[in-house]
């Protein structure tokens, strides 16, 4: 049944199928709510769609755990790397929204040597060009139509037509190539920016609303784009095909034409009357130091990058995230503009406690139960939409949307909604009790029933370098889950000033420890996991906070300095000893803690060990916890 759903969302795909069709295959999926078999950049993946799971992404095939890769389609003939997963869209946060693929391989020994010809300047700082390529080079751009890789984006609403987002340097650099003989004048031009958007409308499709491109910008480089590039795979006419707000308007275009304009248009497209309209865009960076950035962009920003998660909720708010994102573009150019004083905001209640956001400003009433800790570590959970146990954090929360003038109500909102606390300190080290006292008896083959895993030399050395591997992962985490249970450790929230300062990870020094077993398994079949333990790093700028009477206001702005934000959450399993029968591990060797550690938590490279570790094999999880650097 499962293969038959996963094989039949492909073949519906097309578009060719019937309403009803589509419809009855629609009611299925809604009655399957199978598990996920693997996780993958912290979203849980099914190779199939299921009521939850009915987000389609492509990935690299390898990137699948081993036991599950072959249940995922492959479904490009033409991109057989890429296996299609299916996710829940509610643990989309803004690090996931976008779904880039790897294609540099399909213009790999194209003769990419491209030339711009044919200038046609459109209006002040807007260009047309024929793209001049080799037969090789033209013939693999064509084929990114039949890749079947499109897939409806976010804001499909306001956008129409399907996309696909993939990365190429190859062929950036042969564009980049071009444009900077075409356009020798652009002073500071570096490159064209590998990512590109493959867009793909049918002639009954919506147009692409007027709007303005959001520049991209790299703090740490001194990039910006400054340009938006179209390059048409098909040609064709329409009402019109590209309409450049104050600049010009073009009704016809033929394939392979480019066009280059300032990102100060604003700008609309629309389907051809007859046949499919197919065109990548991407951007031209330049590198310029002296970008100053206004933090109110940033906030609003940060409101757009919010309302597109919530949309998943709440669909009405898309809307107010495109025209954020309008506004932020705008800015970029021409400073920000007052709005209209009535926005929208989204009131949520997590487990007896109320709060108020709109993707930058978080709100919560002043209650003994409830810390700034508390206030803090909600907000965290809330923007980055963490899971607590398989759940995401959004839809864990009770929402809804109010659209009002200005901040002032919120005070009084929140004051009769007080409730109790949801996220309770917690003390980490009673996940790590000392060990027995050792004894000197050796193996079960040796010892009899005189011998007792949790005193054992080796059992015991291999126990304490795994509590030492949690620690490292588990210590530095301000905020816990234990299953749907979230905990915070104070002392990771910091308190200065008007800021909260959020402690990340830090580097612990591993400890070193130093080896005639012939029956009984060895020392790693008796290391299980006592819990696990979800964990958030975090590497973000300070939390903003104001303190009156009533209620604190917390304000994350990721958008408006040089910080490298990241984000990282994992599930670290704490170990214990199981005292278990020799004669049972004989019978069924396992090595329940070592096989639950998740790979990415394990330090790369090759490491030598302290100790001649008979018993084990090669692993870089053992090389790391018998490091001989530490």
């Amino acid at each position: 049944m499962s293969t038959e759903l996963r094989d039949r969302f492909f073949a519906l795909s097309t578009g060719r199928a019937e309403a009803g069709e589509v419809a009855r295959y629609c009611a299925e999926v809604d009655a399957v709510d199978a598990e996920p078999v693997a996780t993958l950049d912290g979203l849980a993946i099914s190779w199939h769609p299921t009521v939850r799971h009915k987000a389609v992404r492509f990935v690299d095939a390898e990137r699948i755990e081993a036991g599950a890769r072959e249940l995922f389609a492959r479904p490009s003939e033409a991109a057989p790397h890429l296996a299609a997963v299916f996710v829940d869209p509610r643990e989309l946060s803004f690090r996931t929204y976008e779904n880039v693929l790897p294609l540099d391989h399909l213009f790999e020994d194209a003769g990419l040597e491209f030339e711009l010809t044919d200038r046609e300047t459109l209006a002040t700082d807007a260009y047309s060009f024929s793209l001049g390529l080799p037969a090789a080079a033209r013939a693999r751009l064509e084929r990114l139509d039949s890749l079947g890789l499109y897939v409806p984006p976010l804001n499909a609403a306001s956008r129409g037509g399907d996309r696909f987002i993939f990365h190429s340097a190859l062929l950036a650099g042969a564009l980049t190539e071009a444009v900077t003989a075409a356009l020798p004048q652009l002073d500071g031009f570096s490159h064209v920016n590998p990512v590109f958007r493959c867009n793909r409308f049918e002639p009954d499709d919506a147009n692409f609303h007027r709007h303005l491109d959001t520049p991209y910008y790299d703090a740490a480089r001194g990039h910006v784009s400054r340009y938006t590039v179209l390059l048409y795979l098909t040609g064709g006419s329409a009402a019109p095909v590209l309409d450049l707000a104050g600049g010009a308007a073009l009704e016809e275009i033929g394939p392979f034409t480019c066009v280059i304009f300032d990102q100060r248009y604003e700008h609309e497209g629309a389907p051809y009357r007859d046949g499919r309209k197919v065109f990548l865009r991407t951007e031209l960076i330049f590198t310029d130091p002296d970008v100053t950035h206004d933090p109110e962009i940033g906030a609003l920003f940060s409101k757009a990058c919010y309302w597109t998660g919530e949309s998943v909720f709440a669909p009405e708010l898309a809307r107010h995230a495109d025209a954020c994102y309008d506004k932020v573009a705008a800015a970029h150019w021409t400073g920000l503009v007052p709005g209209a004083p009535r926005e929208p905001f989204v009131h949520k209640r997590f487990r007896g406690v109320d709060f108020v956001a709109n993707g930058h400003d978080f709100w919560f009433a002043k209650d003994e139960g409830v810390s700034l800790a508390e206030c803090a570590a909600i907000t965290l959970l809330d923007y980055f939409n963490c899971k607590l146990g398989d759940t995401p954090f959004r839809a864990l929360c009770d929402a809804d949307v109010i659209e009002a003038d200005g901040t002032a109500w919120i005070s009084g909102f929140l004051q009769d909604r007080r409730g109790g606390s949801a996220v309770t300190p917690f003390d980490k080290s009673v996940l790590f009790p000392e060990p027995e006292e050792r004894d000197d008896l050796c193996c079960p083959f040796h010892e009899g029933p005189r011998f007792d895993a949790t005193r054992n030399e080796e059992i015991v050395g291999l126990y304490t370098r795994a509590q030492t591997f949690a620690k490292a992962h588990i210590t530095p985490a301000p905020i816990l889950m234990l299953g749907e249970e979230v905990m915070l450790d104070p002392d990771r929230f910091v308190v200065q000033g008007n800021l909260i300062h959020v402690l990340g990870k830090e580097a612990l020094t591993p400890v070193n420890f130093a080896a005639c077993w012939n029956s009984g398994g060895f020392p790693e079949n008796y290391i299980e996991v006592g819990a696990d333990v979800g964990v958030v790093h975090l590497l973000v700028p300070p939390i903003v906070f104001t303190e009156s009477a009533t209620g604190y206001h917390l304000q994350f702005d990721f958008f408006r300095n040089s910080w490298m934000v990241k984000h990282r959450q994992a599930t670290v399993p704490v170990p214990t000893i199981n005292d278990q029968d020799p004669e049972l591990v004989e019978d069924d060797p396992q090595s329940p803690w070592l096989d639950a550690v998740d790979p990415a938590l394990v330090a790369g490279g090759r490491r030598e060990r302290t100790a001649d570790l008979w018993w084990a094999g090669d692993s870089p999880l053992i090389d790391e916890l018998y490091d001989s650097a530490g």
